[in-house]
């Protein structure tokens, strides 16, 4: 009771001592969640690797909403797809070179680097043993600590030279899949109860392959299956400089720490529900929904549910539509665009047509809705973000919801390790210290006997 008590008395105190008021921000001119007051980001950092368009600076000041745009070292990530898919090649091996190197591998590069890749997917026994040692209820954590885990095995853990540091990243873009895989099935065992498979990863096959082969066995997936995956693999594998968890590793990698502290610093960012886990909130919306809204045809119906949604009426009542807006696309999200192409193919595939019919309906009439409830400032101005629709794909390829989160890190470990890479590449490299206005009483000291 006394600890129970003591906890409950520092929690009532720092309601007041750790309380800062909003208008103190605007006061001392600090930029909260750095944000600009037009809600763009606050400029911190120079790069090269990615780059994310949602709208322009105007010379006499504010914002003008554009279609979004997403460039991998400078490639518009939507040439790139459609370039890939032309070919009817798979493109994440592809995608993990062009963002590491910062230039489109040929034919031979291409092969010798997804033999390296497909090469480093096996972990040995004892990666293996700890990762049914981590047991526990959230891959997340468990990819985490088996990152952590990968520098006791590492003799240049620390080197933080150019060869070495291409050298762990490919090594952990290639062990993140089995990882998450063995991870899953390991929870599949102890929590329901299912048979443990280990399976041992494919030769000569594609990540996104293998990584559907290990969580499902053969013959359980189509080839439409692993082209989505790989897709999806290519749209999260980087968002620039400014998203949370890589500009978390980042601020790490600013200290010269080792890859392996970096890397897990973006996992527990990317684990965080504002950041990674938005699919599954998405996917709950939507299973409600298909319950809640009797006529999925039905316009009228279907904007006065979303309006109760919007009025925190219906729902979670949290005033949310999932998968709606974004920090920075506006009119239109490239990623989300690319993704509903392909995902109408799949729905056919598994004859989820009305489903996802309703989900193109939904896109449109939650955008309107949002925007009619907040009006035409152009701060207001949403668009379905690739969240909306890939908790569908991910369910209608039959993977877990236990994964998806781990999914977004299987690929965005590639924008992760190529950051890194150039943080510490500098020409003058300089440790992240931003600063804090301390909005604090001064206080003096009272001895212990006159408290």
């Amino acid at each position: 009771m006394e600890k129970d008590f003591l906890i409950y008395k520092l929690s009532e105190t720092i309601k007041t001592t750790s309380r800062i008021d909003k208008e103190l921000f605007t006061q001392f001119n600090v930029k909260r969640g750095l944000r600009n007051e037009d809600h763009s980001g606050v400029l911190v950092g120079l790069t090269k690797v990615g780059d994310v368009v949602g709208y322009e600076k105007l010379p006499e000041g504010g914002l003008k909403a554009v279609p979004g745009k997403l460039f991998y070292r400078g490639i518009d990530v939507e040439d790139l797809v459609h370039g890939l898919q032309k070919e009817n090649r798979l493109g994440f091996e592809e995608t993990a070179f062009l963002l590491l190197s910062g230039y489109q591998p040929d034919a031979e590069e291409l092969k010798m680097f997804s033999t390296i890749l497909n090469d480093g997917m096996a972990l040995d026994k004892k990666a293996t043993m700890n990762i049914i040692d981590l047991e526990g209820v959230d891959i997340m954590n468990i990819l985490a600590r088996s990152v952590l885990e990968m520098y006791t095995f590492d003799n240049k853990a620390d080197d933080i030279t150019r060869d070495n540091l291409i050298r762990q990243s490919i090594d952990l873009i290639a062990k993140f899949p089995t990882i998450v895989a063995y991870a899953y099935n390991i929870l599949r065992h102890s929590q329901q109860g299912r048979v443990l498979h280990i399976r041992h990863p494919k030769e000569n096959v594609s990540i996104a392959e293998n990584f559907l082969y290990m969580m499902k066995g053969s013959d359980c997936y189509t080839d439409l299956d692993v082209k989505i995956l790989d897709l999806l693999l290519i749209l999260h594998a980087d968002h620039g400089g400014g998203n949370n968890s890589t500009f978390a590793v980042r601020v790490v990698s600013s200290t010269l720490t080792d890859t392996y502290s970096a890397i897990a610093t973006g996992i527990g960012s990317l684990k965080g529900p504002l950041h990674g886990g938005a699919n599954i909130k998405v996917n709950e919306m939507f299973d409600h929904l298909k319950t809640a809204i009797k006529d999925w045809t039905n316009i009228k119906e279907i904007d006065a549910y979303l309006k109760k949604m919007l009025n925190k009426e219906a729902y979670n009542k949290t005033g949310l539509i999932y998968g709606i807006g974004h920090a920075v696309y506006t009119i239109s999200d490239p990623r989300s665009l690319l993704l509903k192409e392909m995902a109408r193919a799949l729905a056919l595939e598994k004859g989820l047509e009305k489903e996802f019919a309703f989900l193109e309906l939904l896109d449109e009439r939650s955008v309107n809705a949002f925007m009619t409830f907040k009006g035409d400032d152009i701060n207001k101005q949403v668009c379905t973000n690739v969240d909306f629709y890939s908790g569908f794909v991910y369910e209608a390829i039959g993977l877990p919801t236990e994964v998806f989160t781990p999914l977004f890190a299987m690929a965005r470990i590639t924008g992760w390790t190529a950051h890194r890479i150039e943080e510490l590449n500098f020409a003058s490299k300089r440790i992240i210290r931003p600063a804090y206005k301390n909005v604090g009483e001064r206080k003096e000291f009272v001895p212990l006997n006159k408290r």
